[in-house]
């Protein structure tokens, strides 16, 4: 039985609603998107990127989130972590505790892989000094040894996501840690591997949110799960009932979840 501070919520979803407006017709050429705005003929669409969504995150509990792409799974992640502001709705959450992260975040192909360390790794918020002393400890994770003076354009996408992954968990585990699609990476070996590392962060105590495409993942690695779908959630509880239903989305949608 959880204790009433493991119970403790520490990420509330209230009612988040997400709007984007988005050109309806592309134009073909420069020119045309020139002569359409001056002429005040550009058109465009409100697009729901997420509507009416609702849930809590426990402390110490490790919340999947999955759903096709589209389903409105990395706005709600940026809604979280402070990146965006919903267009309705609410999230309490001390974004002071949270780090969000995601593979390649700020890489330039046009650097080293070294370069690109020590870039990704500031954006993060590694100091220097830190980068400095977890340095080879990066590289051989990310099984690059010989590579690391490359221009990362000349990687291959495995090698881009293995230096991505063993950047953006190369830190402590911090008290709310959101995945967006962290497990996916490199090949079976390796995806192996980068799972073990992140059960070892949530093992540390933190409280996790994690996207993925993969049932398998939710199943194996969360408490609960959550299924967003055209920005509706759709079904949230059991991981492998909440799989289940993704898993036979086809034919007549089920209501969304109240």
């Amino acid at each position: 039985m959880k204790t009433s501070e493991q119970a403790r919520p520490e990420i509330v979803v209230e009612h988040v609603s997400m709007q984007f407006r988005r050109a309806k017709d592309e134009s073909s050429s420069l020119k045309e998107l020139l002569i359409a705005s001056l002429r005040g003929q550009r058109r465009r669409e409100t697009f729901l990127a997420l509507d009416d969504v609702s849930f809590t995150v426990g402390k110490g509990e490790v919340l999947g989130l999955i759903g096709s792409n589209g389903s409105g799974k990395s706005t709600l992640l940026k809604i979280i972590s402070g990146a965006l502001i919903p267009t309705a709705g609410r999230v309490l959450a001390d974004r002071r505790k949270v780090q969000l992260l995601t593979l390649g975040t700020g890489f330039d192909p046009e650097l080293t892989g070294r370069e690109n360390v020590y870039l990704s790794g500031a954006l993060i918020g590694y100091t220097k000094a830190f980068l400095d002393a977890n340095y080879r400890r990066i590289v051989q994770f990310a099984e690059l040894e010989g590579f690391m003076e490359e221009r990362v354009r000349n990687y291959s996408s495995g090698m881009v996501s293995r230096l991505g992954f063993a950047i953006a968990t190369a830190g402590d585990a911090p008290e709310i840690l959101i995945l967006d699609e962290v497990l996916s990476v490199g090949d079976l070996f390796f995806r192996k591997k980068s799972e073990a590392r992140i059960r070892e962060m949530i093992g540390g105590g933190s409280t996790v949110l994690l996207v993925s495409h993969a049932p398998s993942v939710i199943r194996t690695t969360c408490t609960r799960a959550a299924w967003l779908e055209k920005g509706r959630l759709m079904a949230l509880g059991d991981p492998d009932s909440v799989c289940r239903a993704y898993e036979n989305r086809a034919g007549d949608p089920p209501r969304p979840a109240k």
